[in-house]
């Protein structure tokens, strides 16, 4: 093959389409390199080694400059067209889910406070989700209407797997981590119930908090409770506590937060009629929360029974936990009304956050 047919053929080359043709001409399966290997058969075999490799560098060397070529191409066609001036495409990008994003917002709010971030299992036997939470084999809670369990033989001292119900499952195993306390531990993970209904899906995430020391009461809980709520929901927000019973905190309580929408009153404005600042109609009950407390979750005192099962002594040391759902704590911040729109897959809902 003659070397300057090729080189004049490609140095005219004027657009990466005709580079391509002129590719396809020669390096391609019915090319004229092809054509000129086919030919090695009627060479003598002395001289054949020789001839194939002649080939071979005729064949490089037409690639190399095919390629170079269409750099230059490439190159005069962007100075000559590119405005540097013109807006750039706007392309769609994705974000995080609105738990995702809930998730790293609560982890750094407990972080400001000495907090550690920590996983345990959502897959768990019988005993870490209720024995170690004081929990005997009798309760309503344990069964299958409440708890998901799994089909599998059960082990012989810790009972039957279980897909776990709540967070509390990790208080154990952090008091049995840590040894000695001081513990300030906040665990978030998958939780399973069988439940299906606008409040509730059959898994959902919780955060635990668990903090044990010595000399720990009701009211480091309370003021704990309080950051958290300001944090969260905004300033101004308080928190209540109601008795409650729960089997591995006592005392226990309901946590409240007050409504930001009627500033924790249940009314919007004033009896007296007219509006307020937001044009709400005066002495109108909230629609939110209809008594100016929105219920958040549960806590207590750690059962004395749940620390001595983890190791520790309760004349020693005392601590508090509670246990809130991160689907509900952007319910009540963002006033949605359906924990299921979620896990819906709209594009619609998912791309508010």
């Amino acid at each position: 093959m003659d070397r300057k047919k090729y080189e004049i053929e490609i140095n005219s080359a004027k657009s990466l389409e005709q580079l391509n043709e002129l590719e396809i001409k020669y390096l391609g399966r019915n090319g004229e390199i092809n054509k000129l290997l086919s030919t090695i058969k009627d060479i003598p075999d002395e001289e054949k080694r020789e001839y194939g490799q002649k080939v071979n560098l005729l064949k490089t060397e037409i690639k190399k400059y095919i390629e170079i070529k269409k750099l230059i191409v490439s190159k005069q066609k962007s100075e000559v067209f590119f405005d540097k001036t013109m807006p750039g495409k706007a392309y769609p990008k994705g974000s995080l889910h609105i738990v995702s994003l809930a998730i790293e917002e609560i982890t750094k709010i407990f972080e400001k406070i000495g907090f550690i971030r920590v996983s345990y299992p959502e897959v768990d036997w019988e005993y870490g989700a209720f024995e170690s939470l004081n929990m005997p084999s009798g309760h309503p809670a344990r069964d299958d209407v409440e708890t998901s369990f799994i089909d599998v033989p059960a082990h012989s001292t810790l009972g039957k797997m279980v897909l776990t119900p709540h967070t509390s499952n990790g208080q154990n195993r952090e008091m049995k981590r840590v040894k000695v306390p001081p513990i300030r531990m906040i665990n978030i993970s998958k939780c399973y119930r069988p439940n299906w209904d606008p409040t509730h899906t059959p898994m959902f995430y919780q955060f635990e908090g668990l903090c044990v020391d010595k000399n720990i009461t009701i009211a480091n809980l309370k003021g704990t409770l309080d950051y958290f709520a300001e944090k969260y929901f905004g300033i101004g927000t308080k928190t209540r506590l109601r008795p409650h019973h729960f089997q591995f905190t006592e005392p226990s309580f309901e946590v409240d937060i007050s409504c930001n929408n009627c500033q924790g009153t249940g009314i919007i404005g004033h009896p007296q009629g007219g509006q307020n600042q937001k044009g709400h109609p005066k002495g109108v009950r909230c629609k939110v929360c209809k008594s100016g407390w929105l219920e958040l979750g549960g806590t207590g005192m750690v059962h004395p029974n749940v620390l001595k099962e983890g190791g520790i002594s309760s004349a020693e040391f005392s601590g508090w936990a509670f246990g809130f759902g991160i689907e509900r704590v952007i319910m009540m911040k963002y006033g949605l009304d359906d924990i299921r729109n979620y896990y819906s897959g709209d594009i619609r809902f998912l791309e508010q956050f």
